[in-house]
């Protein structure tokens, strides 16, 4: 696991048209995400998945784009309005070891960055003081980055915090994992 920041710029290179042929976010999502719902997109680069998932929580939910670059804040805000569903996403710049949010969360996102964060664990810890009893963390880390090897160490990790596995649903191009809360925690 490193600590490579993935810059702005390099973001067209995997965030474009051709993008919906492998990542649809109804699919992906649909199984855990609801109208109402607080989703946090953490990492949210340029707004992919977090205005798909505001197309899913609809005007009675909202989600929380979180990012490290102000700049992928501002593309993702641009694209947001031109999608109409800029009302219903709230843009959080955080700092590289605090993601900075303290809101209950139903569910989280952590698409292709939880290799970049400097302290996995803090990561995790912290995904995980602010979801929801019945809340829910969806991590995938794209294959051509991160071995098999070092996405387990990262969910046996997630799961010393007291995350359960509820799935490993198949997404393109990635190692995944959706993880819920120990009920006992």
């Amino acid at each position: 696991m490193g600590n490579h920041i993935c810059p702005w710029w390099l973001a067209y290179t995997f965030d474009n048209p051709l993008r919906t042929i492998f990542h649809k976010p109804d699919r992906i999502f649909s199984p855990y995400v609801k109208p109402g719902m607080t989703v946090a997109d953490i990492g949210c680069g340029m707004g992919y998945f977090s205005i798909g998932l505001a197309k899913i929580v609809t005007d009675s939910g909202k989600v929380i784009a979180v990012d490290l670059q102000p700049k992928m804040l501002e593309k993702l805000e641009k694209r947001a309005e031109k999608a109409g569903v800029l009302h219903r996403i709230r843009t959080h710049l955080c700092e590289e070891t605090d993601i900075g949010i303290t809101e209950p969360i139903d569910f989280a996102l952590a698409f292709w960055m939880v290799h970049e964060t400097p302290d996995v664990e803090i990561f995790y810890k912290q995904v995980f003081s602010i979801l929801t009893n019945s809340g829910m963390l969806l991590v995938a880390e794209p294959k051509m980055h991160v071995s098999r090897n070092d996405f387990d160490k990262s969910v046996a990790m997630a799961r010393k915090i007291g995350f359960q596995h509820v799935a490993s649903p198949h997404i393109s191009f990635s190692h995944t994992v959706v993880l819920a809360r120990d009920s006992g925690s």
